[in-house]
């Protein structure tokens, strides 16, 4: 075959190549496109329902949230039954003399108008009618014959404070919250009680460093005897001086506090 032979054949086979090639390359290009096309509508399917999930819980919770009802006046059935329609809970709080009728919603807790999920408890203060027992004295008794006393007038005890006066006798009220007589709104009666006198705590004197006799009147002079002494070897130490105690210094001890002393020997 001549060189212009070879030339022409070699030129009619890259025209081949490249003829054959062209349909090969657009069809990956087609491909490459429907995938992206694909690619595109399988993220905005997904965005939809993603977006349609969220709106659903949204929809879901708003769904779960109630309006607190108006109570005031209603009677506890009737207060119950309202909440109950709403997936509410009815919680008596308390009970208050009123002039509603007994059983009626003198007060409610969350207010009216209030939103609330589904399932809370709404608090109620419930009426037991007018007030017609006067608050016996109860000042000066001992706490059981108080107790009595409110038990005997339909009256509860209510909050209970004590105090610790020196010379009064413990367990005697001193004070009540309503006093004698009165009407209250409430069936509670508060007092104010004498406690045992207290005992008498002291800070205990530091002696460590101190000659025995020294720090034995200062133990006296603060009330405080000494049960235990040992005798403790220690270097650099004067004999005779005070190289431990118990309890420590500065510390807060009863007048009966037993203390341990330590001297060198």
């Amino acid at each position: 075959m001549t060189g212009k032979k070879r030339i022409l054949l070699v030129a009619f086979l890259r025209k081949m190549v490249t003829f054959a090639a062209r349909p090969m390359m657009q069809s990956w290009r087609e491909q490459l496109e429907r995938l992206l096309r694909f690619s595109l509508l399988v993220f905005v399917l997904a965005a939809a329902g993603f977006l349609s999930a969220v709106t659903t819980i949204r929809l879901a919770i708003r769904g779960r949230i109630v309006s607190m009802p108006n109570l005031v006046g209603q009677m506890a059935p009737e207060a119950q039954r309202m909440l109950g329609a709403r997936g509410l809970q009815l919680r008596v709080a308390d009970r208050v003399y009123s002039p509603l009728p007994v059983n009626a919603v003198v007060r409610q807790s969350p207010p009216p108008g209030e939103e609330m999920k589904i399932s809370q408890d709404a608090h109620v203060v419930l009426s037991l009618g007018q007030q017609t027992v006067k608050i016996p004295g109860l000042e000066g008794q001992t706490m059981r014959a108080a107790r009595i006393s409110l038990l005997q007038a339909g009256l509860q005890l209510g909050e209970v404070t004590t105090i610790y006066l020196p010379g009064t006798q413990p367990d005697i009220v001193l004070k009540q919250d309503p006093p004698q007589g009165t009407t209250a709104s409430s069936p509670h009666v508060d007092l104010l009680v004498s406690g045992a006198d207290r005992q008498p705590f002291y800070v205990m004197p530091n002696v460590v460093g101190l000659e025995q006799q020294e720090a034995s009147r200062t133990l006296s002079a603060a009330g405080l005897r000494i049960a235990k002494v040992n005798h403790i070897g220690q270097a650099g130490a004067q004999k005779g001086t005070i190289v431990g105690q118990n309890p420590p210094g500065g510390e807060p001890i009863a007048a009966d506090t037993i203390v341990e002393l330590g001297i060198a020997e």
